[in-house]
């Protein structure tokens, strides 16, 4: 998605708070993919698939596949920029594949029950966000096969993938968090489980932006 850069002469207390929030996030999204499965026992019901493929897809695939590139919080420090994008490619390949799957669980779910489709804020935004991951996903191709962006720079393809990739992100989010005032969601949980769980959504949404916006500010740096 995008890799970034600090300067050497940040204060230390700053690159000690992103490591945190980067491992904090890690956490959030292991923690919020295996509550969700565990609340929604996937296979039990063929409901149950969409809230797990999706929570699966933007909570814990996107999420790791952006924080490949965390300067202060990757899994793969040691490895080459190249390296890091292809298991990117990977992980954004499973999110798309449970996106999709998680789509069309809800929508033959609906169809077999007679029901309406699409009527709810949550589900308009989660069909707009899946579309969304799948166009931004194709478009991407071009960023390991330069050749096809006849044109382009590498360098203009990353920055705008990145942009996109954001947005895609923040759509996911909040789909995400219209999921949790579903029936379904409010009527399985109880007390403060509600605001612990949409704290994830949110939580990691603000670490996504701040990984991006701080990369621009870094390349604007070294390019003045």
């Amino acid at each position: 998605m995008v890799h970034t850069k600090d300067s050497d002469s940040e204060p230390r207390i700053y690159g000690f708070t992103r490591t945190a929030a980067a491992g904090l996030t890690h956490l959030i999204c292991i923690f919020f993919t295996v509550f969700i499965t565990l609340l929604s026992r996937p296979g039990s019901s063929l409901f149950s698939w969409h809230p797990f493929m999706m929570t699966l897809a933007f909570s814990f695939f996107m999420t790791e596949a952006i924080l490949l590139f965390s300067p202060h919080g990757s899994p793969m420090k040691r490895f080459s920029h190249k390296v890091k994008g292809r298991v990117h490619w990977i992980l954004q390949c499973l999110c798309v594949s449970s996106a999709v799957l998680g789509l069309a669980a809800i929508f033959y779910n609906k169809h077999l029950n007679g029901k309406p489709h699409f009527t709810s804020w949550h589900g308009f935004l989660g069909l707009l966000t899946v579309c969304v991951v799948v166009l931004q996903s194709l478009a991407a191709v071009p960023l390991i096969y330069h050749s096809l962006a006849k044109g382009w720079s590498l360098a203009k393809l990353k920055r705008y993938h990145a942009a996109s990739g954001l947005v895609t992100y923040l759509l996911g989010s909040a789909s995400v968090l219209l999921g949790l005032c579903s029936t379904w969601f409010t009527t399985s949980v109880l007390g403060y489980t509600w605001y612990l769980s949409a704290l994830c959504p949110a939580v990691t949404a603000l670490v996504m932006m701040n990984q991006v916006t701080r990369a621009y500010m870094a390349k604007k740096r070294l390019q003045s």
